[in-house]
């Protein structure tokens, strides 16, 4: 019999979250990103949850083969274009969409034409110094590559490095500023995509006429310390894991590698299958809360490879194969990253290979 974790992907739950997310888009066109094999919850899932969305956006081009042969036949925005000339010869039939961010990849464009029909977005730094053109070099590249037979300039898009309402406080780059900076192309072009989660959620000024939407359709918060729910979107993915063993622990004794914890009255301690050679990060402190029985108990000691610990002393009816969920509907996933001083993403994209997936309908 397999090793009892899973992670369980809620499908109903992806499509609520489009739906909310669409809400919020209004009128405006949704790519919804997949990328990283759409946040760790399974791009062929995601194909099937975000059907409804207008577009996908992927960062590799294996993924726009991947999509399509799983039946998606809309729109596929690359976020980061593509990276070498060949590309193209796989970008153009399987009708993809680059984005356009330095130099280099105009001049690939220039030397690969004529084209039959390549529709490219030019990318903009607003601010976050990682890719794009100065806003003011816009109207020169979107000229630039109009002059590229068969190419068609669809329009313009930024990656915000402050859309969160705590952010636009001491920042280098606020929101206003970013604002400004793209102001006049927003006033003067079609096709616009300024906002990602954050922005769509928070940002309504930042209008635009479409929106990319990438971690809030998994069921997680732009912004640690606001709920979820209270966005009306609901978690994707649940990692759920069993007891293994119970130990009967004696006040003084210690628990796991370093004696970290050492009992200090009569305590049950849980093993559960769960270790950082599955996802769950080793940085992840002790009393950082699991749900069993329909309560939270907290880890103690030191997160193993293959297993973890909980004190299960207020528990009494938890035992040898009792259900435990690690993060999902009770045990919010923003909250276990931010424990392990990280954010979610990086705690959903890191699911082990080992780790099987199941996917459920809520």
């Amino acid at each position: 019999m397999a090793r009892p974790i899973q992670a369980v992907i809620h499908m109903g739950s992806l499509r609520r979250n489009l739906e909310a997310m669409r809400r919020l888009a209004g009128n405006r066109m949704l790519w919804a990103v997949v990328k990283a094999d759409a946040y760790g919850h399974g791009l062929e899932r995601a194909v099937r949850a975000f059907e409804g969305a207008d577009g996908l956006a992927v960062i590799d081009i294996f993924d726009v083969e991947r999509a399509r042969r799983f039946g998606w036949k809309k729109r596929i925005l690359l976020l980061q274009g593509f990276f070498r000339p060949e590309d193209l010869d796989v970008v153009e039939p399987m009708g993809a969409e680059p984005v356009v961010h330095n130099e280099e990849l105009i001049r690939m464009l220039e030397r690969r034409a004529p084209f039959r029909d390549l529709r490219v977005h030019v990318k903009i730094n607003s601010g976050m110094n990682r890719f794009g053109f100065r806003p003011e070099e816009e109207p020169r590249v979107r000229a630039r590559l109009a002059a590229i037979p068969g190419v068609r300039v669809m329009g313009v898009v930024t990656h915000f490095a402050n859309a969160c309402p705590e952010w636009d406080y001491g920042g280098p780059v606020p929101v206003r500023e970013q604002m400004e900076r793209l102001g006049e192309i927003a006033r003067r072009t079609s096709g616009a995509c300024f906002a990602n989660s954050a922005a769509a959620i928070w940002l309504p000024q930042v209008g635009g006429d479409a929106v990319r939407i990438g971690i809030s359709l998994y069921g997680v918060t732009p912004e640690p310390g606001v709920p979820s729910a209270s966005l009306g979107i609901l978690p994707g993915m649940t990692l759920r894991s069993e007891i293994l063993a119970v130990q009967n622990v004696h006040p003084g004794e210690s628990v796991g590698y370093g004696s970290r914890f050492t009992a200090r009255r009569p305590s049950r301690i849980g093993v559960v299958a769960c270790g950082f050679a599955d996802g769950y990060l080793r940085s992840t402190p002790p009393g950082s809360p699991v749900w069993i029985e329909g309560r939270t108990a907290p880890l103690v000691g030191r997160i193993a490879m293959d297993v973890m610990m909980v004190d299960l002393t207020d528990h009494p009816t938890a035992r040898v194969g009792s259900s435990v969920e690690l993060w999902g509907r009770n045990i919010p996933v923003e909250d276990v990253a931010a424990r392990a001083g990280t954010i979610a993403a990086e705690l959903l994209c890191g699911i082990a290979p080992r780790v099987p997936f199941v996917e459920d309908e809520d």
